[in-house]
This record gives structure tokens, sequence and C-alpha cells, in this order.
């Protein structure tokens, strides 16, 4: 069974209190179908490019995206949590398998994505799944730069996030438009899939306007909007806030999920369009959260059944199929009418009418066309706003820590009973006793290493380390000369975190 993976609802646009609108009008224009729209047919004798230049296409996008995408690592911090006993096993021998609801800590945990930058002072566009649980956040350059970074705001129901590092003067990712990609047009997955470094895949636009269902698994999205574009270009874990590019090498979405069975690829990936995208990060950089506007109605997805009993030329448009609210029903919509376009602008299903309204602003006017069982109508409607529950990133406050916690490691003087207890082959100096899981040293150093000099200066007792540290401040380099167990000496180089 293939199942819809992030890599890192039905009708939502309800409730809240709206302004009256325009009244409804009946209407003898002909309005939007779909299915009666005409494809495009190449003419005959159309030039196929060939192998060599669309080789060229697929160097000059990636060329100029490539500086823009980052690497974005991040931490969570130790969480108390209570174990989860079946029901059917409470009250037996097995509960206590289960934990017997014990509270339980689950370490850190550490993991990455990709993002790319939007401006050139630091604002970076990622998912809101790659940072969501993140007690720290740090992006890599595609120089190898590390900053930190810090969440400006986020938005589970788009799977949206900003990020902001203090810098200036960095490439910028060149957006585009997600509205005019057609199904079949060539696009470039930019990103760090499975930790491997900048990678490129291409393939083609596979559909639009896909719905999967899988924001209803946050608990914090409380008005889902899902309108993917699928594609076939390779997407990985890892892959997640990374861009999606065409051949120009202008971003139309944001890798965000794949289809499989594996939770690898299997041929298909989503990525949530840059136009939606842009309105959400607008509302994030500027505000900190998203406002939303709120046309007062419940919808779904127009069923041939339902083509059949409102009487529709083909099975498109949303279906009103809840007693409207204000603002709404202050303009005359009601239960069973069809929309089938929001200012001209054609409506397939419940997903366009969502991504429509998202582009709007609460307060702005928008007219939608209805269907009335079989009779068009028109209506004018002054959008309210929806009220989303606000999304708070509360890290746990750090615990306070001597100078040498911001090293990434503790450390020991050691003795011979040190030296029996970690088989040293030496009996004096400062040895590493832990080394920070996810820290800045986790792939430096290791326990059971002797310190030997910190920034050029020697290091004998653990107070040349406090000295050495208490000088350091967040974002400075350092060099520490170590001995392993074995003998062998080794230099490793970080930067100071804060």
């Amino acid at each position: 069974m293939n199942r819809i993976r992030k890599l890192a609802v039905p009708g939502a646009l309800v409730v809240g209190m709206g302004v009256a609108a325009t009244a409804m009008e009946v209407v003898k224009d002909p309005l939007p179908d779909l299915g009666a729209q005409a494809v495009q047919q190449p003419s005959v004798g159309a030039r196929i490019p060939g192998p060599e230049s669309l080789s060229t296409a697929f160097r000059s996008a990636s060329k100029g995206a490539l500086p823009a995408v980052v690497y974005v690592k991040f931490e969570t911090a130790a969480r108390t949590v209570a174990s989860q006993v079946p029901d059917q096993f409470r009250g037996t021998p097995m509960e206590q398998f289960f934990g017997g609801g014990r509270q339980m800590v689950l370490p850190p945990e550490e993991g990455s994505g990709s993002g790319f930058i939007i401006s050139e002072d630091g604002y970076v566009l990622t998912n809101n799944h790659v940072v969501a649980n993140a007690s720290r956040v740090t992006v890599v350059l595609a120089d190898k730069r590390e900053m930190s970074a810090r969440v400006v705001g986020r938005d589970p129901n788009t799977d949206i996030a900003v990020l902001k590092v203090e810098a200036r003067g960095l490439p910028v990712a060149q957006l585009g438009e997600a509205e005019s990609l057609q199904t079949g047009d060539w696009v470039l997955a930019l990103g760090y899939p499975m930790s491997l470094g900048q990678t490129t895949t291409a393939g083609i636009v596979s559909a639009k306007g896909r719905s999967l269902g899988i924001m209803q698994r946050d608990r914090t999205a409380t008005a889902p909007l899902e309108h993917f574009i699928q594609t076939d270009a390779a997407i990985n874990p890892g892959n997640s806030g990374g861009p999606l590019v065409d051949l120009n090498g202008r971003v139309v979405g944001i890798n965000t999920a794949i289809a499989s069975p594996t939770g690898f690829y299997a041929g298909y990936g989503f990525a949530v369009p840059i136009d939606l995208a842009k309105r959400v990060a607008e509302d994030l950089m500027r505000d900190g959260q998203v406002h939303r506007p709120m046309l007062g109605v419940a919808i779904r997805a127009v069923t041939p059944a339902d083509a059949e009993v409102f009487r529709l030329t083909s099975a498109n448009g949303a279906v009103v199929y809840t007693e409207p609210k204000s603002p709404a029903r202050d303009a005359g919509v009601r239960m069973g009418d069809v929309i089938v376009a929001v200012d001209g602008q054609a409506v397939g299903d419940d997903g366009d009418l969502k991504a429509a309204l998202l582009a709007k602003r609460p307060g702005e006017r928008v007219t939608l066309d209805l269907v009335r069982y079989g009779s068009r109508q028109r209506a004018t409607v002054k959008l309210g706003e929806l009220e989303l529950e606000q999304v708070r990133d509360d890290a746990p406050a750090e615990e306070a820590r001597e100078p040498t916690g911001r090293l990434g490691f503790s450390v020991m003087q050691v003795t011979p009973q040190v030296a029996r207890q970690y088989e040293l082959p030496f009996s004096d100096g400062v040895v590493v006793t832990r080394v920070n899981r996810g820290g800045p040293a986790a792939s430096a150093l290791a326990e059971g290493m002797r310190v030997e000099r910190l920034n050029g200066r020697a290091v004998k007792t653990v107070e040349d380390i406090r000295a050495a540290a208490s000088g350091l401040e967040a974002g400075q380099v350092v060099s520490i000369v170590a001995r392993t167990p074995d003998g062998q000496q080794a230099i490793v180089n970080y930067r100071v975190r804060e």
C-alpha cells in the first residue's frame, strides 16, 4: 500500500463572523465549463527539443537556482510524554509492556530538510513540518557557511514556515508562478535529500491541484489547505522545503511530500504551489501569523451524483453542503449551491476554491458564479477573516550551564580512577566525558578523547577549558587539538552556537 509521507479535511471554510454583502443576482451569460474546455493540441510538425538543448536548459536552471538553496538542520529538546496503553491491554499483565501509562522522557532528536533564500537579508522559506518541533535551527548556505536561524512564523494549514538568518547580500531565489504551469512541463527538484549535499533531479508536472489528506494528521492544522503540484522528479527525505523550479530556474513550488510504500522515492512527489506559499510567507514575515479570508461555507468537491441532482453540465465545482454562515449567507448563498467560479476563475473542486480565496485578503470583495439546481446565479461577497489557532514556538528554556556547555561537550579532570574507567592510556589532562547529541561538536569529538589545546592554548585542567570557553561568542570558530584513546592526535574545527 502506498503511503503519503511528509519529507521531515474536507470543507474547512466555516466558522467566524463576516460582513454583509450585496444581494444575489440571476445571470444569463455562460459560466465557465471546465468539462468543455478545449485541450490545445500541438501543431503537426512542431519541433521537439533535442537531448542537447534539454541538457542545456537543465544546466542553466540548476546553476541559476542552486546558490539560493540551503540545508536546514534542526534539533528538538527532550520531551516528557505519557506511554499509551491500548484499551484491550489495560488491567492485564501486558499493560506493563506498554509502559503502564507512566511518564517517559524522549531524548533530543535531530534531523534535516531543505529551504531557499527569498530575500538578500536572510529570509528563508521551508516546510512547517521541517521545523515544527525544533528547539534549535541551523541553516547551511551553499558556500558552507553555517548560521543560526530563528523561526519567524509557521503555518501548519499550508505546511509553510519562514526562517531568518542574520546576514546581508545573500543569493536570492527567483520566484515564478505555479498558475501558469501545465501538465507535462519540465521541472527540477532541488535540495539536500538524505544529507547527500545539493542535488538536482528532473521530471515533469504530472498533475495539479492534488489533495492528499496529509494535513489532517497535524493536530495544529485547523483549516488545512492542499492544492499540490504532482511531479515525477525524484523527491526523497531531506528534500522537504527545497524548491521545485521551471526550466528558467524560477521557483514554482516547495517540495513537501511523497507517495511511497517505502518512505523513499517511488515515482510521485508533491509540492506546495509557490503562489500559495508567497501569500502565506508575506503574512508570516509581516505579522508572524496568517490572515485567512473566510467565505462562511462548508464545501466539498462535486461528484457525478451531485452533477445530476444539481443539473450541472459537468462534475466540476464546489458544493455548499451545509447551511452557510455569514458572510456568504448574507450574500444569498444557500445550501445546495455549487460554486463554479471566483472572479471569473473556474473552480474545478473544493481545493481550487480554497486556493483562489487564499489569494485574497479579509475585507476584499469577490464575485461567485453559482449554479442553483440548473439556474445560474451570481453573488458578491465581502470576505470575513477566519479565526485560526495561533501557532506558538515555545521552546523549553535551556538549563543554566557553565561556559563549557556552549562548546557542545562535557569534560572531566583525568585521575587514575577516571583513566581506569575510560581505559585511557594517560592519567592526566582533561578528558571528554559526553558530547551533546546534535551539538556543534557531535561530528568532531567523542567520549574518551583528551583535549590538549583549545584555540592555541594548552589545556591541562578543567579550569583551562572554562577560561577559554568564557570568552567565546555565538558564531565564533574554535579549534581543538585532541588525542584519541589509541594515542592518535587530531585537530577539529567548528563554530560555537548560542
